[in-house]
């Protein structure tokens, strides 16, 4: 197992206290799923850059940081760029959604180097955010998605599976014949 603790389990159960929380019929539902998603802006990223170094995972703490300066550096240039208003007279620059873009970064990081076991709760938690930013009235669907695509698009430039063994030897064999093969992976 990647970890020593089980986190897909962990995963599942904040998925299920956000939904708890969020789902409660409340006066202040919407500062809920707001604040929520305010949590999950910082919980996503400090979530894949501790499982990468707690995995002892150097390489892909480096993959992680590079995926996280280029979202940061389009999503804040696209920000002054585009200088578009948020929803309901709530701001300005609104396009993309740097919330969004954020999460989804660390949930495509999750997934790609670790594998969809780990991605899927990730990718859950992250369009979570994205609709919180939505129910919010600080973006609209566009925002979303496009801070969607940037974050997903900046973790896939830098990101490589994780390989945990690094060597590997194969044995094949026909009636005429026997091959021995040797792959080391870097």
């Amino acid at each position: 197992m990647l970890f020593s603790f089980e986190p897909k389990k962990l995963c599942s159960k904040l998925i299920l206290l956000f939904i708890c929380i969020t789902s409660t019929s409340t006066y202040s539902q919407g500062d809920a799923v707001e604040t929520s998603g305010d949590m999950l802006l910082f919980a996503m990223p400090a979530s894949a850059l501790a499982g990468s170094l707690i995995a002892g995972d150097y390489e892909g703490t480096k993959q992680f940081a590079k995926g996280f300066v280029l979202n940061q550096a389009v999503t804040i240039g696209l920000k002054y760029a585009v200088n578009k208003d948020r929803p309901y007279d709530n701001g300005v620059r609104g396009f993309p959604s740097g919330h969004t873009s954020t999460t989804f970064q660390s949930a495509a990081f999750i997934q790609k180097r670790y594998g969809w076991g780990y991605g899927i709760p990730a990718y859950v938690l992250a369009g979570y955010t994205g609709y919180s930013r939505i129910n919010a009235q600080k973006h609209d669907g566009w925002d979303v998605l496009a801070g969607a695509v940037i974050g997903i698009g900046s973790a896939y430039i830098f990101t490589t599976p994780y390989q945990k063994e690094h060597m590997q030897l194969s044995f094949v064999n026909d009636t005429d014949s026997y091959s021995l093969g040797f792959v080391y992976k870097f």
